[in-house]
């Protein structure tokens, strides 16, 4: 008996294979967010950007003051370039730094779900500060400057106003709003990391399958459209981050922004509503950004493949 429990077979741990970061990987990656925020994408974060910085406006008003600033191009306020710039470096800093994160952390012994939501947050974390701030920052005054618009006077073109806050107030101020965005990010995509995770091992326990067997396209769209829904709780963070970042009048707006007096500011006026506006059309956002990702990543997949000789390796 002694002999039999020795010579049982030992539990091994789960082989973990690092990906190696490929050109082809960040080109996929940059290009599935290019498609994404050119289509539906921008349109949506306009809408999400109106509606939390026009705290009062519901969804049919936000889309009127959206219609009225320049029919259907203002939807796309803040597209080129700023949001180009963002959605082309996602892939090379978000990516990248999310799944070496990853990689590392389940080295360490944690598990997948706890993998997923800390390379979630040190990608997102460095997606912020890498590039992050100065587009949101842009891309929110472009959107908010309607001011100007309704007084009769035709604003500033994207690179007059980028110049004129820098020379006013330097750095920082075409990064206003930084801090706030890093916490967007790191709780956006920790929770979305982790949770996607973790929805697909409910979905391999629910369908019998292994953790080597690959997810349907719905069932993968499935797993991250409940990731990215969920993660939409930090709404809150968006709502600080917008006022933050918004060129809008207000005398009863605290001079020198945190994320604290902020948060303060719009409960002290709007409540707790008012720090979720714009969740709605945040949660679509989540949603196309998960068929964009899921749905054409497989034909982009091809497409990249072939340019650059190179198999794909990334997950999309």
């Amino acid at each position: 008996m002694v002999a039999a429990a020795i010579e049982a077979p030992i539990a091994e741990k789960p082989h973990l294979e690092k990906k190696p970061i490929k050109f082809s990987n960040l080109l996929l990656g940059a290009g599935l967010n290019m498609f994404e925020v050119t289509t539906l994408g921008q349109p949506l974060e306009v809408v999400k950007t109106t509606m939390a910085a026009n705290r009062g406006d519901g969804f049919s008003t936000a889309l009127g003051r959206i219609w009225g600033r320049g029919g259907p191009l203002g939807f796309y306020q803040g597209l080129i370039p700023w949001a180009w710039i963002e959605a082309s470096t996602k892939g090379a800093v978000l990516l990248f730094v999310a799944s070496e994160a990853e990689y590392y952390a389940r080295y360490m012994g944690a598990s997948e779900f706890g993998g997923g939501i800390l390379g979630g947050i040190t990608g997102g974390v460095a997606q912020a500060y890498a590039t992050m701030g100065f587009c949101t920052c842009m891309k929110t005054v472009e959107i908010t400057q309607h001011k100007m618009a309704a007084a009769g006077v035709k604003p500033q073109s994207t690179f007059a106003t980028f110049m004129d806050i820098y020379r006013k107030e330097g750095i920082r101020g075409i990064n206003k709003g930084v801090n706030a965005v890093a916490i967007r990010q790191m709780t956006n995509w920790g929770s979305r990391f982790g949770l996607s995770r973790l929805a697909e091992g409910w979905i391999r326990s629910a369908t019998g399958k292994q953790q080597s067997d690959k997810l349907s396209a719905g069932e993968k769209i499935l797993a991250s459209a409940l990731g990215g829904g969920l993660s939409a709780w930090n709404q809150p963070i968006e709502v600080i981050r917008v006022e933050m970042q918004s060129k809008k009048d207000d005398p009863n707006r605290p001079k020198k922004m945190t994320v604290g007096n902020t948060f303060r500011y719009i409960y002290a006026n709007n409540g707790i509503k008012g720090l979720y506006r714009g969740v709605t059309p945040r949660i679509g956002l989540g949603v196309w950004q998960t068929i964009c990702m899921v749905a054409v990543g497989d034909m982009a997949k091809t497409y990249v493949e072939k340019l650059t000789g190179d198999q794909v390796t990334a997950k999309h």
